[in-house]
């Protein structure tokens, strides 16, 4: 029995970027009309391409089905997935949202009768295992991770996972255990061929027809994406999701707000930007849950619940519900509640004696600027840190120091003064080195503060006058969009024309994109003009 093989669009010269080749013909398969001479000179041409970018046994591989890529990327996932970027909130975010784009571009792949996707430019930050490695091309960072950027403009599954792999620097050797038809060539060999992909001479795309992909791949990157282009390209499709998500939407709200008031909770969040039908499904569940426990669950009374990644109290004392956890796991945590608030008295008890070692300084943790912590993981940083202060008295004038603020981190090695005016201290500071900072940099950090409070005014005006002027139904920002960033932004847009806003939900971010419900991301340093053709 031969080997199925893929079927493709027809062969194209090596190296372009939209994908291999047909191999319908090269791999065997079910009887056909006989191929011309031409058809067999292109094959033949197409296949030695081939050889030189991808393993052997790529030819002789079967089309992947959406499962089977989503296995062969497991490596991928293990190396980008946010859960392991929780002290690094930028990063993780940033991986979150590339992940989305990834997950359209492949499930547009799967669709059928597609013909071509727009090349798609995506950032990761992967996590490296071994720290002295110098295999990969981009720069290692203290971190342990590294900021890795790719195109893709492939057309089948197979080589859209392949060029992800190789993108990163990732393994591919498991790929060819999936595919349980793959021909028996040793991976060893296929280390051996070169990952340079073939260049052809401008004569031969001149003389053959065939497009160059060097000049797609070149005015892709010549062509900067503005606002005014994209907003026409994009803006249709956000209205119609927008649409379609608005009886979602007031049912979010329903539900939201009944809960809220059953519970007697100060507020319901969510942690991850999930979509509003996810939303609804969890506050179901959760309805579901207080009709059969009710008086237990009013334990979070004056509470903020978070709909997170983990069961829990956060370090900033709100009660998280894991969305993987079952009815029983979150009917327990509510019933350790009062266990909780007591640990939480204690902590606070704890950031008062720290602020009274330090001068009047107070302990403050910062959601959007700190890694998400639980509250007995807050608590065991604050209680080692207050341990060596105890061990090393530092003499502070009493009360020197208040209306100063700072936030202990653990990853961290020196002390920092942060832009927006507080201390990023160390756990493990030098007592020594740590008086000296905070005695050298305290006026700064009130120029600081004191700046931020000014641009956090401003900020809040640019906002409702944006809002207005473009008649946005919802105009946010991503938390790792800082105020200077949205200032920046609001005082650009307020000086264009933008009437495709009007009714919109537009989120400031690091991209553009439309997400599934609507809302619009705009990058906080968007271009002006027209795109350069």
């Amino acid at each position: 029995m031969r080997p199925r093989t893929a079927e493709r669009a027809p062969a194209q010269p090596c190296g372009r970027s939209g994908g291999p080749p047909s191999l319908s013909w090269v791999g065997g398969g079910t009887s056909r009309k006989k191929p011309s001479r031409r058809t067999l000179a292109r094959t033949v041409r197409s296949r030695l391409c081939l050889e030189k970018i991808f393993p052997r046994w790529f030819l002789y591989s079967r089309a992947l089905s959406g499962a089977e890529a989503v296995n062969a990327l497991r490596p991928f996932y293990f190396a980008v997935h946010p859960d392991f970027f929780g002290q690094h909130p930028r990063e993780r975010e940033v991986n979150e949202n590339s992940l989305k784009r990834l997950s359209v571009y492949l499930e547009n792949l799967q669709k059928p009768g597609f013909k071509s996707l727009k090349p798609t430019q995506l950032t990761f930050y992967v996590r490296e295992r071994d720290q002295n490695s110098s295999d990969g091309q981009e720069p290692f960072s203290t971190a342990g991770f590294r900021a890795v950027k790719f195109t893709l403009h492939t057309r089948d599954l197979l080589s859209t996972v392949l060029y992800i792999l190789n993108s990163c620097s990732l393994s591919i050797e498991h790929i060819q255990s999936l595919n349980t038809t793959v021909h028996s060539q040793p991976l060893k060999e296929a280390k051996r061929m070169p990952d340079r992909p073939i260049r052809w001479d401008k004569s031969y795309y001149s003389f053959t027809g065939f497009k160059d992909p060097d000049e797609d791949l070149e005015q892709v990157s010549r062509m900067e994406t503005t606002l005014t282009s994209w907003l026409d390209n994009n803006g249709k499709s956000a209205v119609k999701k927008l649409k379609n998500s608005l009886p979602l939407r007031k049912e979010l709200d329903r539900l939201k707000d009944e809960l809220s008031h059953q519970l007697q909770l100060s507020d319901i969040r969510w942690q991850r930007s999930w979509g509003i039908a996810h939303r609804c499904s969890q506050l179901h569940s959760l309805g579901r849950l207080a009709q059969q426990n009710l008086e237990t669950l009013k334990n979070a009374k004056g509470c903020t619940l978070v709909f997170t990644d983990r069961s829990g109290m956060s370090a900033g004392g709100h009660v998280m519900l894991g969305t993987m956890d079952v009815h029983h796991h979150w009917a327990k945590l509510f019933e350790r509640l009062p266990s909780y608030f007591d640990l939480q008295r204690r902590l606070v008890l704890l950031e008062d004696q720290i602020s009274h070692l330090l001068g009047g300084i107070r302990v403050v943790y910062l959601e959007e600027l700190q890694p998400a912590l639980t509250l007995e993981e807050y608590y065991s940083l604050l209680d080692v840190f207050y341990n060596r202060l105890l061990k090393n008295r530092i003499l502070f004038h009493p009360r020197s120091l208040r209306g100063l603020q700072m936030i202990l981190n653990s990853d961290r090695y020196a002390p920092s003064l942060h832009e927006l005016g507080h201390f990023n201290i160390p756990t493990l500071c030098d007592p020594a080195n740590l008086q000296w900072f905070i005695l050298t940099k305290a006026q700064q950090a009130r120029e600081n503060m004191k700046r931020k409070e000014e641009l956090k005014v401003i900020e809040n005006e640019l906002i409702q006058a944006s809002t207005k002027k473009f008649s946005l139904e919802k105009f946010y920002k991503e938390p790792s969009v800082s105020s200077i960033q949205m200032v920046d932004c609001c005082k650009r847009l307020l000086e264009q024309s933008l009437p495709y806003l009007q009714g919109l939900h537009l989120c400031v971010s690091h991209f553009y994109s439309v997400m599934q419900d609507g809302d619009l991301c705009i990058p906080w340093n968007w271009k002006n003009g027209e795109a350069v053709k």
